[in-house]
């Protein structure tokens, strides 16, 4: 895309409601292109690469992305930045498009430019992601529409739109739950009153293991602890020590068998003298 092109389908973001009018006016005076025309153009960008034509192509659909994202005003995002990626949309179907299939354009960027408008409303519309599947994607577009009051879907009525949106029952009531729910902020809310009670999560979801005092503290209080577990197994006999090491210390901890093997003795007495270490090792810390 040239950047002459760019800088005509820009649309002024951030910017107030009547530099969107304006952009919105200048994309409805742009004449609507002849079936004739529109396959001439078409041809030459499609044979011949030509990016004067695909700017015309483009250029002439601008009102048919205004229509269309106006359609997704309901979800509180801006409606420049619908605009924009419809517009994205818009120039990928362009690029696509192959004049022999037959169809106008309209009718084949239709696909493309709600995909975009979409995505970004999946992506901007909540911090945590909705919709992730086939089906999740399909209730969230539809959900509301197919609701007839504002409060909960009843057994009844979620039978019918899970059947009529060919999806399960479960999705039906999961997605339900998804958007009804609310966003909330990490940190504390702006607020002058002294008496509010906040729950933000950054009150209760304090990270205390990267305090240095809480690291000193782990740190010493597990060297203590081998200290100690060093200085108990010193008390036990190189047998039962070993059988200790290996049945619970070692990374590859070893079977009652493979200990009976390697001593000649049976499984049996290899879990006697197991059980005789761990209480000298429990008397021995105690102490």
């Amino acid at each position: 895309m040239s950047k002459n092109l760019a800088m005509q389908l820009a649309v002024p973001v951030g910017h107030s409601a009547g530099s969107l009018e304006n952009y919105v006016q200048a994309a409805r005076s742009i004449p609507i292109l002849s079936a004739e025309k529109e396959k001439e153009l078409a041809l030459r960008l499609h044979e011949q690469g030509d990016l004067d034509a695909a700017q015309e192509l483009i250029m002439s659909h601008l009102r048919f992305v205004v229509h269309i994202a106006k359609s997704y005003s309901g979800y509180g995002l801006p409606q420049a930045d619908l605009v924009q990626e419809g517009n994205i949309g818009l120039m990928k179907a362009v690029r696509r498009f192959n004049p022999e299939f037959g169809v106008r354009l309209v009718s084949f960027a239709v696909y493309w430019i709600r995909a975009e408008i979409h995505e970004y409303v999946l992506r901007n519309w909540r911090i945590v992601k909705v919709a992730t599947t086939k089906a999740q994607r399909k209730l969230f577009f539809n959900l509301r529409s197919k609701k007839k009051s504002l409060g909960w879907l009843n057994h009844k009525e979620v039978g019918a739109i899970a059947d009529d949106l060919g999806v399960s029952r479960k999705d039906v009531l999961e997605m339900e739950s998804r958007m009804s729910g609310v966003d909330m902020g990490f940190d504390e809310p702006d607020s002058d009153d002294d008496n509010s009670h906040s729950v933000a999560p950054i009150s209760y979801l304090q990270d205390m293991s990267q305090e240095p005092a809480s690291q000193v503290e782990a740190s010493n209080w597990k060297e203590h602890n081998h200290a100690r577990l060093s200085n108990a197994l010193a008390c036990l006999d190189d047998r039962s020590r070993d059988i200790i090491q290996q049945r619970w210390l070692a990374e590859d901890k070893s079977t009652l068998h493979q200990l009976a093997n390697t001593y000649q003795v049976s499984a049996e007495r290899i879990r006697q003298l197991e059980n005789n270490a761990i209480k000298k090792l429990k008397n021995a810390l105690a102490a």
